[in-house]
Order: structure tokens, then C-alpha cells, then sequence
């Protein structure tokens, strides 16, 4: 089990102030060790106004790549787009935002081509920035038919296709993620959540560790680095 670290906020602000800070310190951290940055970032509207907090502080842009940490089968320009959001805020900056998507129909095809351009990229990822539902699902690993391939800690895949079973209500649609594997690589983890209930989701999924039916939890029992857990008590 890795350490887990967590910081409880009853003000949206400070928090957004707080991760946004710790992940200007990781970008800046990462160009001065190698002259570069490769981070990870979620989908949805939660990270928002932390985005648009990092947009506003002195990064040097130019030396940073950018990638989802997964994203729907849809179109670039529908609202679904995870990074659809993420290359609106940052591309104007100069940064450089890296799809995962293809025009492959089948999500299978989809996931290998997504691996395949990750595994042409600069690895490890210098931060990996999740969020988590209310079900235990992290990035885009969801119950379903493809969730212990991509939940496998051995695996050599950094993306693979997800067929969510049942289909989430507010995005009934196919996804592709990072795998686990490619997650617990990161030289920096951190989680965003708002809510107590998450939060006891959380804290449930990581005491049952790999025995855990949610893929977060089994996702935390086998990372190695340090995480810090970032959560808004409203």
C-alpha cells in the first residue's frame, strides 16, 4: 500500500488554490530536472477552475505535454470531449495537448491506437491528476467487460478501450483510459474529490485494497508512490 496523504478543505477556493499551487510546483519541478513535462490531466467540469488557475500562472507552456488521463468515444467538438475542455485552455498557452481519440468505431481499436501513440511519448508521466465517481470508477476504469485488463498491474499497456457495464448516465458512452499499470508508473499521483460521500467512497475502496469490487481501490493497492488526496467536505 502506498502513503497517502489527505488534505480536507471546507472552501473551494483554497482548495483550488492548493492544487493548483502543487501542480505548478510538479510542472516546474519536471523542467527544471529535464527540461520537459508530461502530465496527465481528467476530464469533466470539477478541474475547471483549477485549469483556469494554472492558465493564469507564469509556466512556461512551450515545454509541456499534456494528455488526458481518459476520454469519450465522441466528437472533438462535442461537450463529452474531455480534451475538447483541456486543449480550450491550454493550446493557446503553447502547450501541447495530445489526444487519445481516434475515428476508429470499435473501442477495442480505439484503446490500441491511443496505446500506441502513448507508447511513442516520453514516459513516465511526471503527474497523473485523478478524480473519482460516486461508483469507485477512476479515470475511465469502470466496471465492466475490460476492467481487470485494465486494472492488470503487469500490463505493459498505457491505454486501452473501456465498455462501462452499466453505462454511466450522464456519458452512456464507450471510453478509453489509462491503464493501471501506466497510472502506478507516474513519478506523482494525486487525487481530486468533492463531497463527504466521495470521500468515504474513497476511504472505503482503500482499506479493502485489492480485494476492493470498486477499481480505485484496487487501483491504490498497487501504487508505490506517494498520493495525495485532495478533498473539498461540502
Amino acid at each position: 500500500m502506498t502513503e497517502i496523504e489527505w488534505w480536507d478543505f471546507d472552501n473551494s477556493e483554497e482548495m483550488i488554490d492548493a492544487v493548483a499551487g502543487d501542480i505548478q510546483f510538479i510542472i516546474e519541478s519536471a523542467l527544471d530536472a529535464r527540461g520537459s513535462a508530461v502530465i496527465a490531466f481528467p476530464g469533466g467540469n470539477t478541474p475547471m477552475p483549477i485549469f483556469d488557475k494554472l492558465a493564469s500562472a507564469a509556466i512556461k507552456w512551450k515545454y509541456v505535454t499534456i494528455i488526458p488521463t481518459d476520454d469519450r468515444l465522441v466528437a472533438v467538438d462535442s461537450d463529452l470531449s474531455n480534451i475538447a475542455k483541456i486543449a480550450k485552455i491550454f493550446l493557446p498557452l503553447g502547450a501541447r495537448v495530445i489526444p487519445f481519440t481516434s475515428d476508429a468505431a470499435d473501442y477495442n481499436l480505439a484503446g490500441s491506437a491511443a496505446d500506441a501513440r502513448l507508447q511513442d511519448m516520453a514516459w513516465p508521466l511526471d503527474l497523473v491528476w485523478l478524480g473519482m465517481g460516486l461508483d469507485g470508477h477512476t479515470a475511465s476504469i469502470f466496471p465492466g467487460p475490460d476492467m481487470d485488463e485494465a486494472l492488470d498491474p503487469k500490463s505493459e499497456k498505457r491505454a486501452i478501450g473501456v465498455l462501462p457495464d452499466p453505462m454511466p448516465d450522464n456519458a452512456p458512452v464507450n471510453r478509453v483510459s489509462l491503464t493501471a499499470s501506466a497510472i502506478a508508473s507516474a513519478r506523482t499521483v494525486l487525487v481530486t474529490i468533492e463531497g463527504l460521500n466521495k470521500k468515504s467512497v474513497l476511504e472505503k475502496a482503500i482499506a479493502e485494497a485489492d480485494s476492493s469490487e470498486m477499481p480505485v481501490g484496487q487501483l491504490f493497492a498497487n501504487l508505490t508512490v506517494p498520493v495525495d488526496i485532495y478533498c473539498l467536505e461540502k
